[in-house]
Order: structure tokens, then sequence, then C-alpha cells
């Protein structure tokens, strides 16, 4: 015949929790022995196992042990309708979760941070937005940020894709270039298409030119964006040639 009551021992063997845990639930108030022994043993009767088996089971379910302690003193009804509401929570979890593993995968198979969508239905804005506060912050008093603002809002989601996706294959252009000299013909061509394509957005200065070089060569995020597209720096190589061409309309300008 079984014993009546079972000590921590007998606990860990049939739950497989630590006794530690058992003495923490103790001392929390949330899981007491049904007796102590003069020496201060635990027991537990056994009707206690289904309190405990609860409190495990809503703990797998991610409820903290406060938040069970005071589930368990609800009818069962009402933690029917908690654990209803809580299936909601796990399930919005679970698609983020799926989110940052599909955003994990892409970024350790190459793809640059600024592509992903992981701050997408998140409280977090999505890294492209980001990026476009940044520049209104650095660049809202401009005259050019506030054509490049205009234009923007006049194209449709479809125009703007498709102006960045022109935009990038001239990137990949000029990356398939990176071992000519910056000042080449080529190159310098491709810039001229770079610009013609920047125009689209809004009007190019020198000043501005540089500023977008400059941002290329420093700032890491656009730097890791641009080396995509090459095994070498390309981010340094956009600058030497927007800083040629640059140089090079200067000079015709003055003559």
């Amino acid at each position: 015949m079984k014993k009546p009551l079972l000590a921590v021992k007998d606990i860990v063997q049939i739950t497989g929790i630590t006794a530690r845990t058992l003495h923490y639930y103790d001392r929390i108030d949330l899981f007491k022995p049904t007796h102590l022994t003069e020496k201060g043993y635990r027991l537990y009767d056994r009707s206690s196992l289904e309190k405990l088996q609860t409190i495990l089971f809503l703990k797998e379910m991610d409820f903290s042990l406060k938040e069970i302690a005071d589930i368990i003193k609800l009818t069962k009804q009402e933690q029917k309708q908690i654990l209803k509401n809580q299936r909601q929570t796990l399930l919005s979890r679970k698609q983020r979760l799926e989110t940052i593993m599909v955003a994990l995968d892409e970024y350790v198979s190459g793809n640059d941070i600024s592509n992903l969508q992981l701050f997408n239905n998140s409280s977090v804005l999505p890294l492209k937005e980001q990026y476009a506060n940044e520049a209104r912050f650095i660049y809202g008093e401009t005259e050019a940020y506030k054509v490049y603002n205009e234009t923007m809002e006049k194209l449709s989601p479809d125009e703007k894709e498709k102006r960045f996706s022109s935009m990038e294959e001239i990137f990949k252009k000029i990356a398939s270039c990176i071992h000519q000299d910056p000042s080449s013909d080529e190159v310098q061509r491709l810039i001229e298409e770079w610009k013609k394509s920047l125009m689209q957005f809004t009007t190019c200065d020198s000043e501005l030119l540089a500023c977008i070089a400059n941002t290329y060569k420093f700032d890491a995020r656009f730097k890791n964006y641009f080396n995509q597209y090459s095994n070498e720096d390309l981010a340094d190589f956009l600058y030497n040639a927007i800083m040629h061409n640059i140089n090079g309309l200067n000079v015709s300008q003055l003559s």
C-alpha cells in the first residue's frame, strides 16, 4: 500500500522538479506542504499533487509565479477563460518568434539588416522608417530634403519600390567595376547614372552629394548595406567615386 503522505524526495521523483523549487514555492506561499514533521521535514498529501501539477502547467503556459498564485484561487471556469486569453498571447508570440527566425536566417545568409522585416508589427519602428526619421532629423530643414519629401509623398508604394530597385541595380553595376579606378570613365558614367536616379527624388548639389558620400563611407549601417554587393569595400569605393565626380563638377564650374 502506498504511503498516505509524500516526502519532498517523492514529489521530486513523481514530477521531476527539484527539491529547491519545492522549497522556494513553500517560501513564497505558492505551494505549501500539508504537514511538517517534528524535525521540520515537509510532507504532502496525494491530493495536493493536483494543485502542484496545475502550477507546473500554468508555468509552462508562460504565466509568472505571481500570476499563477492568483489564478489557482479562481474557479475552474475562470481559469479556462484566462487560458483562452493566454492562448492568443502565445499565438502572437509564436508569430513574432517566426518573424525573428526568418530575419535571423536572412541576416546570417548575408542579407543587409536594413532589408529585414524585423520590426514589422512591433512597437519599434521598421528600420527603413527609422532611417527616414533619422534623415528627417538631420536634413529636415534643407531645401533638398523638402523636395525629396514632397516627391516621396506623391509616389505610390509600387513607384517607390521601382525607383529603389533601380538604384540597387546601379549599385550592383558599380560593384562590378570595383577593381577599376574610381575616376575611370565607366565608373563615372555609373555615378552620373546614380545622380540621375537620385534626382528623381530631390535636387542634388555638391554639398548634398558630399554629405551622402560621407554617410556611405562612415556610417557602419550603410557600409554593411553596400558591402553585401561586393567582397571588397564598396562603400569606400563609392565615396571615392562620388568625391571625384564632385571635384570634377567644381572644376568645370570654375572654368
